[in-house]
């Protein structure tokens, strides 16, 4: 299926496809800050066997807009809760990965009606204090090019082995980076910047299991420790990676989010 639109109520268009047999239970994947839905390709052949699989482009990014301007977790939320109306999807699992995953927490808080199982991948509930969005903002903003910024996710998303050798993978993640606007990556850094869930993921009730990478250095593994704490009987897994495990740990990844979401109530 190619990537459709939508309109959410503030008017902006966003980019969503549907891959899957019409009568599994649907799967929606969030993505990463500075990618697109393309960054789940490794995993479709697996989790389409077993699930509708509902992909989109966070606002900011890939075929959606990029409205000028900081944006709001509540905002990236609420995005998903209308593309699900827009598509008569009462509930759905969820599987978030870093800014996806935190997409991933505000919906099992705000609208836990509309959620199955939740999957949180190399996320965190709070960053502010730890990372300079003021600054990455301002950089991302009066960049000639995303040349050094994408320099710079590579290095956080990948360990050095892959990026030291030629790597078709990582080319397409850079691209993704190299195409991502601005604006759309300012406005989702200041979302980060701007949100704090750690005491109110206590308030999620859906069946969570939480991924780590042993060697993530932007969403550490301490940060999914501490998700896994707060939310009730929450399942933790880490795995030998840096951040983008679907990728990097792709079988270990793909079987362990199979197992969760097929395992009995």
């Amino acid at each position: 299926m190619s990537d459709q639109h939508f309109t959410t109520g503030d008017g902006c268009r966003i980019a969503y496809r549907i891959d899957g047999p019409d009568d599994r239970p649907v799967l929606a994947l969030s993505n990463s800050i500075a990618t697109n839905l393309h960054m789940w390709d490794c995993s479709m052949p697996a989790l389409t066997l077993w699930f509708r699989v509902l992909r989109y482009d966070t606002r900011g990014h890939g075929g959606s807009d990029a409205p000028a301007g900081a944006y709001a977790m509540d905002r990236l939320g609420r995005d998903v809760v209308e593309l699900l109306d827009h598509l008569a999807i009462d509930r759905a699992h969820f599987l978030g990965l870093s800014l996806g995953g935190f997409i991933g927490q505000w919906l099992g808080i705000f609208a836990p009606e509309r959620i199955d199982r939740l999957i949180l991948s190399n996320t965190a509930s709070y960053l502010a204090s730890e990372l300079p969005f003021d600054d990455q903002i301002r950089a991302a903003l009066a960049a000639p090019d995303m040349n050094a910024i994408a320099d710079g996710f590579m290095r956080n998303w990948f360990p050095a082995a892959m990026l030291a050798a030629p790597n078709e993978l990582i080319d397409e993640f850079r691209n993704m980076v190299l195409t991502t606007p601005p604006r759309g990556l300012a406005g989702c850094f200041a979302a980060l910047r701007d949100v704090d869930l750690r005491r109110a993921i206590s308030l999620i009730a859906a069946p969570t299991l939480v991924i780590g990478g042993e060697s993530d250095t932007v969403t550490r593994a301490s940060h999914s420790q501490a998700i896994a704490a707060t939310v009730a009987n929450a399942k933790l897994v880490v795995l030998r990676g840096v951040h983008i495990l679907n990728v990097e740990q792709a079988d270990r990844f793909n079987s362990e989010v199979l197992s969760f979401l097929r395992a009995a109530p």
